[in-house]
């Protein structure tokens, strides 16, 4: 897999995320079914999305998703920690915080903060007049496609779309390719059946979604050529 993916490190490891807050917000769970503006949002019943990143058998961090609809707002604060040791060693250490927020269907903001070992990264999209405004620690400010999606992995959508980086900002325009349903291992040690799709190109990933659309599992390789696997809590 090349460094490209949206996860720890684009060169070395790699990942996707975010953390915020919304006075008064709720999360999903507390109001049952999302308002119609966005009941075409997958946002999980209990509010929460937790995953394990697995490393040669060994949890080296979280990446943990929290849902919060406020009327037709819903933020979604991403938060993603890992530490990266050879003995007592740490490797890497990397975090990701962001906030994404969406009105009705459609993405009004998303701001997001990454230390990769002391390198810092940044990214904003804020919905203007002229559209979806981007700005990054690695891109020139753009206006993204009116249908690009963020790469934060919650929502299947974005196998549709142009994806917006959610550590530097670049648009990335990666090859989807829809393969078969398979069993996906919970942090639990069930089992879950999921559909996998392999991302190539711009990123280089697989990502499982069950059948209500719901991300189960991502999987990439990173630089030393061991695999990281997301094992949901």
């Amino acid at each position: 897999m090349s460094g490209r993916a949206e996860v720890i490190d684009r060169r070395t490891l790699l990942v996707g995320t975010l953390a915020c807050g919304v006075a008064g917000a709720r999360r999903a769970v507390a109001m049952g079914t999302p308002p119609s503006g966005l009941s075409s949002l997958p946002i999980p019943p209990s509010g929460n999305m937790t995953f394990r990143l697995i490393r040669h058998g060994d949890a080296i961090g979280t990446h943990t998703l929290d849902f919060f609809v406020q009327d037709d707002t819903l933020t979604v604060r991403i938060a993603v920690d890992v530490v990266y040791m050879f003995g007592p060693i740490p490797l890497v250490r990397y975090t990701h915080r962001n906030t994404e927020v969406w009105r009705g269907a459609r993405l009004a903001s998303l701001d997001a903060q990454t230390n990769k070992n002391g390198n810092l990264l940044h990214m904003s999209a804020h919905r203007t007049p002229a559209g979806l405004h981007v700005e990054g620690s690695n891109t020139e400010p753009y206006i993204a496609p009116e249908d690009a999606m963020p790469t934060t992995y919650w929502n299947a959508h974005m196998l549709q779309a142009p994806m917006i980086g959610t550590q530097d900002g670049m648009l990335v325009h990666p090859r989807v390719t829809e393969n078969q349903i398979e069993p996906v291992r919970l942090a639990s040690g069930a089992e879950a059946a999921a559909r996998c799709y392999n991302l190539s190109g711009d990123l280089s990933l697989d990502l499982w979604y069950a059948a209500d659309r719901s991300w189960m599992s991502m999987r990439f390789s990173i630089a030393d050529g061991s695999v990281i696997t997301y094992a949901r809590v």
